[in-house]
């Protein structure tokens, strides 16, 4: 099944497990509490309870960054283990701040240690016991395709496996109009009515993905199935709620338009602002060693006349053009031939700048673009006006994406790596899409924190 938090759909599995190492976490600190001091739980003041709450919300985290509540991970066991340590390490440093920042909050080290040995523990059996249950039958929902021409055809395109946590086929159902392309194995054939198929198979949901709805829709079959509780869902939605984006080559004007989603408040729009003001100035006052290690390293290996910045021209919010700072990390002459994306090991990029591109840190004068309001922190990546010309009468809803303020980082960042052919773009805008939908502040706060394991295992850097 799958919930909907911070505007956003997840699995109820992975939920579930969250919840779960929550409660490990809390349970260890509050034991660790009690070992060392024999302090019992006091709801009126500060104690074990609040304390317990805190630790295991920082530690929790630091896991989220590491995108380890997201079914769109896909590490063996080995980079799992990788990330759960990096993650409680992280989340130990949160700890320590909110200390200082919270003195009521401290805790003795001894108390720490127990409760980091129990939260280890614990997350490696929860975790075990999860991959190896995620994909038994009783935590999927049973779905029932209306369908199998070219629109059902499309399902076959969740070929990752962590698009396909929540759910499996029971099968598809030819209908008037369509010319059946799927597996005619999967084919059923209703010998009886459909709400008595349902009932015997035990369908949870029926998507509904006819080529032609004019041609015999079962309105009042499809009516008695939803009054006693079956999901009926629209493939479009379906495929966007599973997969994390929009399916380009199913999708129709009239769901863009009768679809939720696509807010836009005032409210939302200052508190992004502030959002983006406040963390980047926070961001620069911490990285300007770094910004300024940069500058020298780039006049060191290019020399003293070789320009620091490289500013270029990019597309922002409803089509406005900006320019957009970074560090210079290729050659002064890189597009002497015309605008071009960058490619696997491009000639056109110098030895520092390599180094900059994999650590991120040639974005880091993006910061003032954010302050100046031609960027926020999420969102699309901005595109260069040529690639934007031609996409818009390539791609259709290309367009779309610009109705939102471009980012540092976003969704499409996070599910797919860089891209320079068009496909690639295809891909991105599916998920740039979903974003331009789905954006709420809280799920702005979710993408930068898992920013942070795209950024340590340099994902998407080219």
């Amino acid at each position: 099944m799958a919930v909907r938090i911070l505007n956003h759909h997840l699995h109820t599995s992975f939920v579930l497990l969250a919840m779960g190492e929550f409660l490990v976490m809390s349970v260890g600190l509050a034991v660790g509490i009690e070992t060392t001091t024999g302090a019992t739980d006091n709801l009126g003041r500060l104690g074990i309870t609040p304390r317990a709450l805190a630790f295991a919300a920082a530690m929790t985290l630091g896991l989220v960054s590491m995108g380890l509540y997201q079914s769109r991970l896909r590490v063996r066991m080995s980079g799992v283990l990788v990330r759960i340590g990096i993650g409680l390490i992280l989340g130990f440093l949160l700890t320590t701040l909110s200390f200082f920042a919270v003195p009521a909050l401290i805790v003795d080290r001894g108390a720490v240690l127990i409760a980091l040995a129990i939260s280890v523990a614990g997350i490696l059996v929860a975790r075990f016991a999860f991959y190896h249950l995620l994909d038994e039958a009783y935590f999927k929902r049973r779905v029932l395709v209306y369908g199998a021409g070219q629109r059902a055809a499309s399902l076959n395109k969740l070929k990752r496996r962590s698009d396909r946590h929540g759910f499996q086929i029971v099968g598809f159902v030819a209908t008037h109009g369509d010319l059946p392309v799927v597996d005619k194995n999967r084919l059923v054939r209703l010998s009886d009515d459909l709400v008595d198929f349902v009932e015997q198979q035990r369908v949870d949901e029926i998507v509904i993905a006819m080529d032609d709805r004019r041609l015999g829709f079962p309105m009042k079959a499809l009516l008695q199935c939803r009054m006693q509780g079956v999901r009926v869902t629209e493939l479009v939605t379906f495929l966007e709620r599973e997969s994390g984006r929009v399916q380009l080559d199913v999708i129709h004007p009239s769901w863009l338009i009768f679809s939720e989603g696509f807010r836009r408040n005032s409210v939302r729009e200052t508190l992004v602002r502030a959002l983006d003001v406040i963390v980047s100035m926070i961001l620069l006052s911490i990285t300007w060693p770094i910004i300024l290690l940069s500058a020298i390293a780039i006049k060191i290996c290019d020399g003293v006349a070789a320009p620091v910045l490289y500013r270029q021209t990019r597309v922002g919010i409803l089509g406005e053009p900006f320019e957009l700072v970074k560090f210079r990390t290729m050659t002064v002459d890189a597009e002497a031939d015309g605008a071009q994306f960058a490619q696997h090991r491009d000639p056109r990029i110098t030895r520092i700048g390599s180094i900059l591109r994999r650590t991120r840190f040639d974005e880091l004068p993006q910061f003032w673009n954010v302050l100046r309001g031609h960027m926020s922190l999420v969102g699309p990546r901005p595109e260069r006006p040529e690639f934007v010309a031609h996409f818009n009468n390539a791609l259709p809803y290309y367009a779309e994406r610009h109705y939102v303020k471009p980012g540092l980082t976003g969704w499409a960042q996070l599910c797919y790596p860089y891209g320079a052919t068009e496909r690639d773009t295809i891909q991105k805008l599916q998920f740039d899409l979903y974003y331009v939908k789905n954006h709420s502040i809280l799920f702005d706060l979710a993408i930068i924190l898992q920013t942070i394991e795209v950024v340590l295992w340099g994902k998407g850097a080219r």
